[in-house]
């Protein structure tokens, strides 16, 4: 995952949270199965692996890095900044609709394929600190 630096703490976490939510929708491989506790209570599954997230200082940094996972033909989800301002899944569809790939400002992306594709992709970046 790459989110850009200069972001708020809250849009940080924000774009985290619904970024690492469509890798757990769209691959059901990546989560577990539900808790469950010595009362008998269940919880929330985690998704598996750790997500690594890496910081993007600017706009070149974070198209960069989509540009490449486009090339390698990663799976890719994205978080534009028109999102924080919308407020539903309808809003959202027809925010991300108006751009091209080329003119949408990204604020986070999520890679999901082969690792080494995927490192290929994030090369140059470091991690949020």
């Amino acid at each position: 995952m790459i989110i850009k630096n200069d972001l708020l703490d809250w849009q940080k976490l924000n774009v985290a949270s619904f970024l690492a939510g469509s890798i757990a929708i769209a691959f059901p491989e990546t989560h577990g199965k539900a808790f469950e506790n010595a009362s008998g209570s269940e919880y929330l599954p985690f998704i598996k692996q750790p997500i690594l997230i890496y910081k993007a200082d600017d706009k070149a940094q974070i198209d960069r890095a989509f540009s490449r996972a486009k090339e390698r033909e990663l799976y890719i989800g994205i978080y534009t900044h028109a999102l924080f301002a919308t407020k539903n899944e309808e809003e959202n569809h027809a925010v991300i609709l108006k751009s091209t790939d080329e003119d949408q400002e990204l604020v986070g992306i999520v890679l999901y394929g082969e690792n080494r594709k995927v490192s290929k992709a994030l090369d140059g970046l470091g991690f949020h600190g």
